[in-house]
């Protein structure tokens, strides 16, 4: 992969931009068993939203690829500040519970507070803190190390996942879809939702940024970085509220969507090496153009039938993690 770093930071950039507009044009005019491409771009030039191809255009595609874009920035840019902070290439919000605490949340608020989608969007913030708490109070305990933060995410995630489940099987109208917020998916996606959640991710992403330039510290170590000025426990601490604001809010729009957070920082860190703000604006251009992508497929795979976006996501992210795993080995023992 030494390779890839030979590119300029202008062609990834520029490969990043033509990916991300190539997904967005391919989701929003794929055609259907009822709707060809032309007819879809008929209605998306003319701005004609009375026919068939207008109203699945703008009242169903339109929000769905916006909401892939949402989740795609928000997970990426969430798995890429607990990587930088945690120097841990294998962390990531569906490892370390964010994810699971996050979905769990969402599901009590439908319990206490019914149709409210303020209510859902705090729950789920409220959700993925916690989690983050009790993963690094359980990390504390046994000794803080990478390894046990990631034993303690997973166990953690196990545990919230386990109590969605009951929930779900107790109160299966909290979703409507079990498959699609299980695994993650944007079918349910409403232009209501997606306004709602927006604001949520420009202010992690503005957040994000801020804390960009003393993150690049952390690589020379907390005592390096403390005696050039940065104040070390702060800025981890506002990594990982911005990595939680992210994943929660992303939650709270797409369900329980994984792996986005390890493969999309890992595969920007190949490209552009270890600068974080080029990481970051990299994650805003790859991350969505691969949601897009894995949505499309999951819709066009099984036609008339549609997977969950997020069991493409699997399919793909598992041996990825295993790649990333085996590479860390190898690193070590060079």
């Amino acid at each position: 992969m030494k390779h890839l770093k030979r590119k300029p930071l202008s062609f990834w950039l520029c490969l990043g931009g033509l990916l991300l507009a190539a997904a967005l044009v391919l989701s929003l005019l794929m055609p259907s068993r009822d709707l060809s491409a032309g007819e879809l771009f008929a209605a998306l030039r003319t701005g004609d939203r009375t026919g068939l191809a207008g109203r699945i255009l703008f009242g169903v595609r339109f929000p769905r690829a916006a909401a892939c874009v949402l989740c795609g920035i928000g997970l990426s840019l969430s798995g890429l500040l607990l990587q930088a902070s945690l120097n841990n290439s294998l962390m990531a919000p569906g490892i370390v519970g964010i994810n699971a605490g996050a979905g769990l949340f969402v599901l009590i608020s439908g319990i206490l507070f019914p149709g409210v989608v303020l209510a859902k969007s705090v729950f789920s913030f409220l959700g993925a803190f916690f989690a983050v708490l009790l993963v690094y109070a359980i990390a504390v305990f046994a000794g803080v190390s990478k390894t046990s933060l990631i034993l303690a995410g997973l166990a953690v995630s196990y545990l919230f996942n386990a109590v969605t489940y009951m929930l779900i099987t107790w109160r299966p109208e909290l979703v409507s879809d079990k498959a699609s917020f299980t695994l993650g998916g944007f079918s349910q996606v409403s232009g209501a939702s997606v306004r709602f959640i927006l604001p949520i991710l420009i202010l992690g992403l503005v957040i994000t940024f801020l804390l960009s330039p003393g993150i690049d510290l952390f690589l020379l170590g907390d005592e390096t970085a403390a005696g050039l000025g940065l104040p070390v426990n702060a800025v981890r601490m506002g990594c990982l509220f911005a990595a939680t604001l992210l994943a929660g809010a992303s939650v709270a729009l797409c369900g329980l969507l994984g792996f986005v957070g390890l493969i999309i920082p890992n595969l920007v860190r190949l490209l552009s090496g270890s600068r974080f703000r080029v990481n970051a604006v990299l994650c805003v251009l790859f991350g969505p153009a691969f949601v897009l992508l894995c949505d499309t497929a999951a819709r066009g795979i099984f036609y008339p039938y549609e997977l969950p976006a997020g069991m493409i996501l699997s399919v793909i992210g598992t041996p990825f993690f295993i790649a990333v795993l085996i590479r860390r080995r190898k690193k070590l023992s060079v």
